[in-house]
């Protein structure tokens, strides 16, 4: 099955121009393996890392679903737990439904409800909805749910993470109980498991590989005291060749911060916490995924459901709370079986979750230390030899020095080089020959030979 191809899938015509116009070629392996299954009505329990190709997954089946069918208001309502990802599965309903009549609207909290009424007037069949918005669209009499043929949850963990439960229970009981369902997420706690059982069935499960990071992702832990990440972290930026970055810190608070510091040291930085506003906050992603931006210093909730292919590097400033909030952070690269790298700054108090991590991994992440990085008083190599050994044999210590330094330089891409910070003034003139705002353009991994479905 997974050496499918869109046009063997007998989508629609209108449907698959849409594909080909996307630029989509081969379906990725969790697209092989649930549109199939959801083309016959099925209810699917997609598990999948993030940057898989889930979005088209359950999208295509939608329209292929929605345009055979009679017309209707709200046929196909999507959840999402976060503004930025309700948007990003509004764009791919539009650019894969661009060829049929297929209306679609995002509902969200953060802008006027006014344009949202008007589009749900005007007969919109694809709804993709944050909980909360569409809960007080529900209230107000303004969107019927009564003839919903399709339920999408997409990133169910995530909702569970939020706190977002109870709104989807409430939400499913103004569902028609014959339906469609379709339930995505890449980790399975338990009240994600509880919830699938509830709402689908007769499910057809669909796994790609292990819930866990993805293999294209190597990780690596920089063992530091908190008071030196701040150091080592500006110190690693001009020591290691990246495209994107993606930085992440535990509070709002340290995260604005840390980007005021990142700027002031004249990277191009941009924060993302959930105190700013929605225009601001999309402002931000918007920058970082067209490059305006090279870093994206965001917490935890703020990052959630970004789509941005070419991430070379997520940074883990602060270590997370769990090994699942850990797993969302290092999918933010490596999508679409592309590499990246993960570091992580830990100080002792992470080990023990560092050892459930390395769990789930496998194997044991490298402790690497920072060539002539003033760690003071503080001595990493003896925090990596505290590390849980591997079951065959005692975990080797990490031996650094001169040919270390040779070998490392040796593993680095030869045409890559370290984040640029700008020294002059910052033009307005896009066409400058060394790139916008008077930069040189950055390395940016080889363009894939296909452009597969995200």
């Amino acid at each position: 099955m997974l050496s499918l191809n869109f046009e063997e899938l007998n989508l629609n015509r209108c449907v698959l121009a849409g594909v080909k116009a996307a630029g989509y070629t081969k379906p990725t392996p969790i697209q092989a393996q649930a549109i199939p299954i959801a083309l016959k009505g099925r209810d699917v329990l997609g598990l999948a890392q993030t940057g898989t190709g889930k979005t088209a997954g359950f999208m295509l089946p939608i329209l292929q679903r929605l345009i055979t069918g009679p017309r209707g208001p709200v046929r196909a309502l999507i959840v999402a737990p976060t503004r930025e990802l309700a948007e990003q599965i509004y764009q791919t309903a539009v650019d894969l439904g661009r060829n049929t009549k297929i209306r679609s609207v995002a509902i969200y909290g953060g802008v006027s409800k006014g344009p949202q009424v008007e589009a749900l007037n005007r007969g919109a069949e694809i709804v993709v909805a944050c909980p909360g918005r569409l809960l007080d669209h529900v209230n107000d009499g303004s969107i019927d749910l009564s003839r919903v043929e399709v339920l999408v949850l997409d990133e169910a963990d995530t909702m569970c993470d939020m706190g977002f439960l109870p709104d989807i229970r409430r939400i499913i009981a103004h569902l028609p109980k014959k339906r469609q369902t379709l339930f995505f997420a890449a980790t399975m706690p338990n009240e994600i498991r509880v919830l699938s059982k509830e709402i689908l069935h007769d499910p057809t499960t669909v796994q790609i590989g292990v819930i866990a990071p993805a293999k294209t992702v190597s990780h690596t832990l920089f063992p530091v005291t908190d008071a030196l990440k701040k150091r080592l972290l500006l110190d690693l930026l001009q020591q290691t060749a990246t495209g994107r970055v993606m930085i992440f810190t535990r509070t709002k608070h340290r995260a604005r911060r840390l980007a005021g510091d990142l700027e002031n040291a004249k990277y191009r930085v941009a924060a993302l916490q959930g105190n700013m506003t929605q225009n601001r906050r999309q402002q931000a992603i918007n920058g970082f995924r067209g490059g305006k931006y090279d870093l994206l210093v965001a917490t935890d909730v703020a990052s959630r459901g970004i789509d941005v292919s070419d991430v070379s590097h997520v940074i883990n400033f602060d270590m997370p709370n769990t090994v699942d909030a850990y797993i969302h952070r290092i999918g933010r690269t490596g999508r679409v079986e592309q590499s990246g790298e993960a570091f992580t700054f830990t100080v002792p108090e992470d080990e023990v979750l560092v050892r459930k991590i390395e769990a789930v991994l496998g194997a044991r992440i490298e402790r690497r230390r920072l060539p002539d990085f003033d760690y003071g008083s503080f001595t990493p190599d003896t925090q990596a030899s505290r590390s849980h050994p591997t079951p065959e044999r005692e975990a080797p210590r990490h031996r650094f020095g001169e040919q270390a330094l040779k070998n490392a330089q040796r593993r680095r891409r030869p045409h890559a080089r370290p984040v640029a910070r700008s020294t002059q003034p910052r033009p307005d003139n896009q066409n400058n020959p060394q790139g916008p705002r008077g930069r040189r353009p950055r390395w940016r991994s080889p363009a894939p030979a296909a452009n597969p479905a995200r």
